[in-house]
């Protein structure tokens, strides 16, 4: 199985939690064109058909990955929910 790279993995997340935020300040159908395109995105690549499937498996590939890596995953600290979510 080929495993997605998490330096792009991360940057889908950000973009995909800005996207979320901007869509709750002032909906806009160019938001929403490009949360649908980055929701699509991150479901293929973590081999998902759910968003919420697909975050909670990039945060775990994030964590997996995070002891070889510069960055890490975060969390809210509350039952290590996503911020994504």
């Amino acid at each position: 199985m080929l495993v997605p790279d998490p330096k792009v993995v991360r940057t889908l997340l950000t973009r995909y939690a800005s996207l979320k935020i901007a869509q709750a300040e002032r909906e806009r159908a160019e938001t929403a064109r490009e949360l649908e395109d980055v929701s699509y995105t991150l479901c293929v690549m973590m081999g998902t058909t759910s968003i919420h499937d697909a975050i909670a498996r990039a945060d775990a590939l994030l964590l997996r990955t995070s002891g070889t890596s510069a960055g890490t995953a975060q969390t809210d600290g509350e039952g290590d929910l996503s911020l994504a979510v």
